[in-house]
């Protein structure tokens, strides 16, 4: 598919939000387009397949509406999709609808509740998408024509047209784009695609030929990072993914993001839960994976709800628990607990864990001591949509035979357009070859001994371990030039407030002040 093909497809997209950006907040209007998105690439894939099926032509999708009903009402064949929808239901019908004047938003809402009804995979996977809010309008007309308005932006696309991951990628666009312009309401359930390139990348590093690779994601948000890895993966039909989220309407998001990207349903097991607050997977046969990424909400407050213990398998290792005010470490001490053997892990999390004391000292105390942190990579400021704040991702192992740690200074090395920071290819490239190389690199790299951290106190703050600082030369004929330019502006500036001092009328007693100052300016 064409590169021309593919950007048209996320400009459609992108622009059917014009019909909702006036009436309501990006992270409200985002389910509406990302839901009706899904929809008619379920629609579209039915009415396709059933043309194949018929007479291997391709037609456009009112013919293929036409097939599709003929299947259904004689019932000649069983299509492969483990989902159902009527023809009448379908995305192309309730366009003939809107042409016709006579659509409303129940028969959206009866397609909808068919879908989820067809299969418990898709049992409530349209839940957000509310087609009686006010915020469509004030009236059942008005809410109506809006729906119907967002509809016909995408009339000409046939979404089933879009092959491997083409519609996946350019529904994660259209999820970048939200997070982008909602900021942190949004931001925080995605992770953008540079920073997935470089967690997935080093989480798969030498098992991309393992043909039953599994992965594990406990704060997916919209599964982005759990999705990248196949992109490094040269068996990625049988790679198994494994993602809990806490937010609803995220986790149905990461429902859609699968489905979209062709993952089979046997392939994904997704949870809506809370990470934290009880262990999750608990069977022996689900329970460690190949490789556990996260991007997890940062600082969490108030996270030990449920009053959990030092002896709770994920925090033994430890023998504290992570501070109540703090999750960082809860999250990052869960993901390692379900790590295997053999396996990795990536976590972003802010710098703060790197040298904050109490029991997050002793926590970073005991990684260290079991050899469990592998390396430290500083990455820029404002590469997150949710937080300005620079972010570190740390590389965690089990079974290391020593306990060096590499440190990696990205900090400095980025694109910045405005405020918008982003990393190249390049940057990219650099950080992974770094990782793999394992050794020091002036003003970029360093790998320490376990004994040299020992004798920074177990603090892993990088500018410790990483010197990026600069010496600037220093010119003296340049330096004479601008102190010569510097008097120069001065004996300009005192000659013309001695002329304003001049002008000023000043009583008898403070006429000789008054001079003296005049004298001493004008030297």
């Amino acid at each position: 598919m064409s590169e021309n093909k593919s950007h048209e497809l996320f400009l459609a997209l992108w622009h059917s939000a014009d019909q909702l950006r006036s009436k309501m907040e990006a992270s409200e209007f985002q389910s509406y387009i990302l839901g009706l998105v899904f929809y008619k690439y379920l629609s579209d894939k039915l009415l396709t397949e059933s043309t194949e099926m018929i007479d291997h032509k391709g037609t456009d999708l009112d013919e293929a509406l036409v097939n599709y009903t003929k299947l259904y009402t004689t019932k000649d064949a069983t299509l492969s999709t483990d989902y159902s929808l009527s023809p009448e239901l379908t995305f192309q019908s309730l366009l003939h609808e809107i042409d016709d004047q006579t659509f409303q938003r129940e028969h959206l809402q009866q397609a909808l509740s068919e879908i989820e009804q067809s299969n418990i995979a898709y049992k409530d996977i349209f839940g957000d998408l509310d087609l009686s809010s006010n915020e469509l309008g004030a009236f059942p007309e008005k809410k109506n024509e809006t729906i119907a308005n967002i509809m016909k932006e995408f009339r000409q696309l046939n979404l089933s047209e879009y092959q491997g991951d083409v519609l996946g990628d350019a529904y994660e666009y259209l999820i970048n784009q939200f997070a982008a312009i909602s900021g942190k309401k949004t931001g925080e359930f995605y992770t953008p695609h540079q920073m997935n390139n470089i967690l997935s990348h080093i989480a798969i590093l030498g098992k991309e030929k393992t043909k039953k690779f599994t992965i594990y994601d406990p704060t997916m948000g919209s599964g982005s990072l759990l999705l990248n890895v196949k992109k490094y993966s040269d068996e990625p039909t049988g790679i198994n993914y494994v993602g809990q989220e806490l937010n609803t309407s995220t986790y149905n998001l990461a429902r859609m993001n699968f489905l979209l990207h062709d993952v089979p349903v046997e392939q994904q097991t997704l949870r809506n839960g809370d990470t934290l607050d009880k262990d999750w997977p608990e069977s022996p046969e689900e329970h460690q994976f190949d490789a556990v990424v996260m991007n997890p909400p940062y600082a969490v407050k108030n996270w030990n709800k449920s009053a959990l213990e030092v002896s709770d398998p994920r925090f033994e290792i430890a023998g504290v628990l992570p501070p109540n005010t703090k999750g960082d470490f809860a999250f990052l001490l869960h993901g390692y607990h379900h790590l295997k053997e053999d396996g990795t892990m990536v976590i972003l999390l802010p710098h703060g864990v790197l040298f904050r004391g109490a029991a997050e000292g002793t926590i970073r105390q005991k990684l260290l001591e079991n050899g469990a942190i592998d390396a430290v990579i500083g990455l820029p400021s404002n590469l997150l949509h949710n937080t300005s704040i620079p972010t570190v991702a740390i590389v965690l192992k089990k079974n290391r035979t020593n306990k060096d740690v590499l440190f990696i200074d990205a900090s400095q090395e980025f694109d910045k357009h405005g405020f918008k920071v982003t990393l190249n290819d390049k940057h990219v490239e650099k950080i992974i070859e770094t990782y793999k190389e394992r050794k020091s690199q002036d003003k970029y790299a360093y790998l320490a001994s376990f004994e040299e951290i020992v004798e920074n106190d177990f603090n892993l703050n990088i500018p410790r371990y990483v010197d990026t600082f600069k010496k600037e030369e220093v010119s003296l004929k340049d330096i004479s030039a601008s102190l010569s330019d510097t008097e120069k502006e001065l004996d300009k500036v005192n000659k013309e407030l001695a002329q304003a001092l001049q002008q000023l009328q000043v009583e008898t007693a403070h006429e000789e002040s008054l001079s003296g100052f005049i004298k001493y300016i004008s030297k």
